[in-house]
């Protein structure tokens, strides 16, 4: 097998991100797409010119001339239709996080090593360069044991009223820092303490502010702020600090990396993660996509994006908003 036929499980704007991304990449074909609005399938199967269509996922599994699936659900929504599309024997890219108990993540995990297809969770900060190449650096030890780090992952306010009704900014952002932590140290993370504000009033709170200690001693501090004022200038303010016995890496995705200035103000969109050329996504989500459709076409389970690291980062964040709910340290087994 040379190309990946994949659907699409999902159509928010990320679901609709995924399809601009796949039609890029030669070895995937966009083969069919299912959402539960009739309207919002017409529209992307025009797009995209996609025909098979479905309003209900069991019946694109069915379909033998799909061979993955890429699950863009709700996080919530996630664990039915993975763990069907893994019995089904489907490949499975499965957006982060990877559920959103640690319960149902762990019945994903078990769903994907007896199926013939690979689990693979989207975590696509693993494939920004600069968090790959300071990833390098540290396997290869050139700043000694690390003992801290740090993590910013900022948004504009305008971005977010809508998720955070759904999903607040630690499991919703700052599990992806907590993702690379874990990656970074190959370290457990064994407590959290955290404390969130809200500023307005919606069901998740705006703000979160979590500390992590991890199996060897080391300290982490993660701030996530979803109400940056809307006149902010750049869509995410992004870093990271490592620091070791023997040397610092820092990490920066942030403005000024491009800066546009027009009639209405300056601008610094997104050159990293899923900027689009050409009306193709291109950047980091389709290296991912692309290492992805590698592995499956091999049949190969991923060392990067594996389920168990996944389900890791989850049961931190959910431990952390657990201590902001309590005021408690939170200890994890």
């Amino acid at each position: 097998m040379s190309q990946l036929r994949i659907g699409i499980i999902g159509l928010g704007w990320f679901g609709e991100i995924h399809a601009e991304t796949i039609i890029g990449i030669p070895n995937l074909k966009l083969e069919a797409l299912c959402t539960r609005t009739p309207e919002r399938l017409a529209e992307q199967g025009k797009k995209f010119g996609v025909s098979k269509l479905y309003t209900d996922y069991h019946d694109m599994l069915a379909d033998p001339d799909i061979d993955a699936v890429s699950i863009c659900t709700m996080w919530d929504q996630h664990t039915e239709p993975a763990i069907a599309a893994l019995k089904a024997g489907k490949h499975v890219f499965l957006e982060k996080p990877i559920a959103s108990t640690p319960e149902d993540a762990r019945k994903i995990v078990e769903a994907a090593k007896t199926s013939k297809g690979i689990l693979f969770i989207g975590h696509v900060v693993r494939f920004n360069p600069r968090f790959r190449m300071a990833k390098q650096a540290i396997d290869e030890g050139r700043i000694g044991k690390i003992v801290a780090l740090s993590s910013r992952r900022n948004i504009p306010a305008a971005w977010t009223p809508t998720i955070l009704n759904k999903i607040g900014p630690i499991v919703g952002d700052a599990i992806h820092d907590t993702d690379i932590m874990l990656w970074l140290t190959g370290e457990k993370i064994v407590s959290a303490y955290a404390q969130t504000i809200s500023v307005r009033n919606l069901a998740h709170p705006d703000i979160g502010q979590t500390m992590f200690r991890f199996e060897n001693g080391a300290t982490a501090t993660l701030e996530t702020v979803w109400c940056m004022p809307d006149k902010t200038p750049f869509d995410i303010d992004e870093r990271m600090s490592v620091i070791g016995t023997e040397g610092i890496i820092h990490i920066q995705d942030t403005f000024p990396n491009l800066a546009i200035v027009d009639g209405n103000k300056l601008h610094s969109p997104d050159t990293t993660y899923w900027p689009m050329f050409d009306g193709v996504r291109g950047g980091a989500l389709r290296d991912e996509f692309d290492y992805f459709a590698r592995k499956a076409i091999a049949g190969e389970q991923p060392d990067i994006g594996r389920p168990e690291d996944a389900a890791n980062a989850l049961e931190a964040c959910l431990a952390a908003e657990e201590s902001a709910r309590t005021g408690t340290i939170i200890r994890i087994a």
